[in-house]
């Protein structure tokens, strides 16, 4: 009960890559870049661990970026045909490799990552994989035509992929989908089904992750536009209710979302966000007991699984490693309080 886990994304050490930035370039090569990121993912796993987390991840200590970590790896994307794209509807505008044949996997590409992790601890294990939509929002189509047609060449790409990782021992895969807070028809229409493909045959734990981004200022300067209350889960939970997904992993800690939404989510695990990952400042274990207490009003404690409200990779290390000790010191204050000692 009140299992703990995290979204995904950990600090990188700073003998890896430079801390604090997303896309950090890696400062080793060959070898001891290889042997580098085999250490960092040691050192959060026993950092979760010692902070009783319940359900680990090896931090993504293994790839520069939660969705170009699987891309490098696919064929049919042109690295240099750059194409201005505007991502999340727009809130940023960047230059995105492009789609321009068909797509296959080169290679397994997170097999062996999660062998390592699975070689390394006894707890839960989770790994986490970008979801199709958000991975059509992250790149350019100049193949499919259609994006919903090229999430679904994704989603089964994604699906060999994560039966791979359910072979290595994997209790738990997570599709982040970040895009689903923004194109809510989309996840209605066709996202969802996407994401059903990608699970397709998996007998392990399935999750999506749908939040409201890392704590970067694009992200911040969107979430100041939305205004007193944030009511986008309220258009897509019920579909999501009816989804063949175990569990959903959303926002809930300094988060403007009506926490009586998680009440949609009647048939599922809801990962409660329970750690502000866009601030800097260390819960207390009170406080994120504060907000599971919370979240126990709409869902009871059995169908809650204290998590962090989005991944902690932009953040100081040793600000996330206080992060994970108060995660797991709050859910097992509250843990203790149902179980009445």
């Amino acid at each position: 009960m009140l299992d703990t886990t995290i979204a995904g994304s950990l600090p990188k050490p700073s003998w890896l890559a430079e801390p604090e930035k997303l896309w950090a370039p890696w400062r080793l090569d060959g070898a001891d870049l290889e042997q580098g990121k085999r250490d960092a993912a040691l050192v959060w796993i026993k950092e979760q661990e010692d902070a009783g987390i319940d359900i680990v991840t090896e931090g993504e200590q293994f790839r520069v970026h939660f969705v170009h970590g699987f891309l490098e790896h696919v064929d049919g994307i042109d690295w240099q045909k750059k194409t201005k794209m505007g991502i999340r509807d727009n809130r940023y505008v960047v230059d995105v490799p492009t789609v321009t044949a068909p797509l296959g996997r080169k290679r397994a590409v997170h097999t062996e990552e999660a062998r390592f992790a699975r070689a390394h601890t006894k707890r839960g294990l989770k790994f986490t994989l970008p979801g199709p939509m958000t991975i059509c929002d992250t790149i350019a189509d100049a193949h499919y035509g259609r994006r919903a047609d090229m999430a679904m060449a994704f989603a089964g790409l994604l699906n060999a992929e994560a039966r791979e990782l359910e072979a290595e021992g994997v209790d738990l895969i997570q599709f982040d989908e970040p895009a689903f807070n923004v194109f809510m028809d989309d996840v209605k229409e066709w996202g969802i089904a996407a994401l059903h493909k990608a699970i397709e045959g998996l007998k392990c734990q399935t999750a999506v992750h749908i939040c409201y981004g890392y704590g970067i200022k694009a992200n911040l300067d969107w979430k100041q536009s939305l205004g007193g209350e944030w009511r986008q889960y309220e258009e897509i939970f019920p579909a999501l209710n009816e989804s063949r997904l175990d569990q959903v992993s959303l926002e809930c800690a300094n988060s403007k979302v009506p926490l009586s939404l998680i009440g949609l989510l009647s048939n599922k695990t809801v990962m409660v966000g329970a750690i502000d990952v866009a601030s800097e400042t260390v819960e207390t274990p009170e406080q994120v007991a504060a907000t599971i207490r919370a979240a126990m009003e709409f869902v009871d404690a059995g169908r809650i699984s204290p998590c962090t409200n989005c991944g902690m990779a932009p953040l100081p290390r040793d600000v996330a490693a206080g992060k994970l000790r108060a995660l797991g010191a709050g859910a097992g204050l509250v843990r203790r309080e149902v179980a009445g000692t």
